[in-house]
């Protein structure tokens, strides 16, 4: 026969001091269950995860829910205990139910109610990038961003929490940003595939960062989740010398038109010419149906001050680089360099690549006499790949899982 006991939830509860509602067995040999938090806890601690134990027996059926989602968790080799994987939301409501079988066949059912603190500073995922169902190239990389500073003792228990599937199994790393590399200025946590994504793919990216420990009594609220889709390769090269742009499409050149890249001279007090177009490997970025451009480090009135604004213009860096729509000299597209350090393009190119170009196509400049910075942007890919995994935190790579 089954020993069942019940237990209501309470209004009032535990101490949070991690405690266990144990349901005994009987007489008879069935087994004991313990579930931890106990019954009725009101101010469990969202880092402490739910263990269910059995005693004189083995777990079957294991229950955890939260709004009525099913909570994932792992059953020991020996069937003898239960933990869940990942963290509690504080402030949640959980319902637990749990079973256990005797050698001789006798069970007990053991079931509790308990809820987190939510007595706790709370930081949390400010963004997640790619967004929903965005569609982006085989060069994207994935940003998690926060919105306070991440202690250096919370970055390795952070990495863990993040799950990110593919439907090609793509090898990659997390590098943690210095508040000077990061492109926005948020604390944020990227992920680099080794090589460029497979095309035509789906990649879910979760952070389970819903009670995940980030400093004294300070946890995160809540997990995050993205699904975007890699898109047809997308690949641009663009030589500062023959002042020529190639696009290719999964290999196959699709377009071609003449360019004018930066005219450099004018090198500021930080040694930089900043009228040269960088080389490397860049990203493109985001993008303007008009972009208003000045040059950095002037005011009106000093030499080389310029106020334009410009159509078609698809960023590929942070210092200012754009491929967009010539608006000066049509003679120098495809002869000569006479722009301020963008890409210079007609009219029609531009306005094509706009609307064609996904976020994170490749776009690599070469003939030039200044270098893309990795941290310039999404520069990510001018760091060799073993240099750029040094900056994480667990100090090894990832490959991601296969996307169900």
């Amino acid at each position: 026969m089954a020993l069942v006991l019940g237990l209501a939830a309470a209004c009032g509860g535990g101490d949070g001091g991690g405690g266990g509602t144990t349901a005994k067995g009987g007489d008879d040999g069935s087994p004991k269950v313990t579930i931890a938090p106990a019954n009725g806890d009101a101010k469990a601690r969202p880092d402490g995860g739910v263990t269910v134990t059995a005693a004189g027996g083995t777990l079957g059926q294991v229950s955890v829910k939260l709004k009525g989602a099913d909570v994932p968790g792992t059953l020991s080799a020996d069937k003898t205990k239960w933990r869940s994987t990942w963290t509690l939301r504080p402030g949640g409501s959980y319902q637990v139910s749990a079973t256990a079988t005797s050698p001789k066949g006798k069970s007990t059912t053991a079931t509790s109610a308990f809820r987190t603190t939510r007595a706790t500073a709370a930081t949390r995922v400010n963004n997640l990038v790619p967004s929903q169902n965005e569609t982006v190239g085989t060069g994207m990389p994935v940003f998690v961003q926060f919105n306070k500073a991440v202690p250096e003792k919370a970055k390795a228990a952070i990495e863990r929490s993040i799950e990110i599937s593919s439907s090609t199994p793509t090898e990659g790393a997390w590098r943690w940003l210095a508040p000077g590399e990061s492109f926005n200025g948020l604390p944020s946590v990227v992920f680099r595939p080794k090589r460029p994504w497979a095309p035509r793919q789906k990649v879910t990216v979760t952070v389970h960062y819903a009670g995940l420990k980030i400093g004294d009594d300070v946890f995160g609220d809540r997990d995050v989740t993205r699904t975007f889709q890699i898109g047809d390769s997308h690949t641009v090269n663009i030589n500062a010398k023959t002042h020529r742009a190639v696009v290719k499409k999964n290999g196959r050149t699709v377009r071609t038109w003449g360019v004018s890249l930066g005219s450099g001279g004018d090198v500021q007090k930080d040694g930089v010419d900043h009228l040269l177009t960088t080389s490397g490997v860049h990203l493109t970025m985001d993008r303007s149906r008009i972009e208003r451009m000045r040059p950095p480090g002037k005011k009106k009135g000093d030499p080389g001050w310029y106020d334009e604004k410009v159509p078609w213009a698809t960023r590929i860096s942070n210092s200012g680089e754009y491929i967009h729509q010539n608006m000066d000299d049509p003679s120098c597209l495809g002869r000569r360099n006479c722009s301020h350090g963008c890409v210079r393009s007609p009219g029609e190119d531009a306005k094509w690549f706009y609307s064609w170009s996904y976020r994170g196509d490749i776009v690599t400049i070469t003939g030039t006499k200044r270098s893309l910075a990795w941290w310039n942007g999404w520069g990510y890919w001018q760091l060799p790949f073993a240099k750029w995994a040094s900056g994480s935190a667990l100090g090894k790579t990832v490959t991601t899982t296969a996307l169900r």
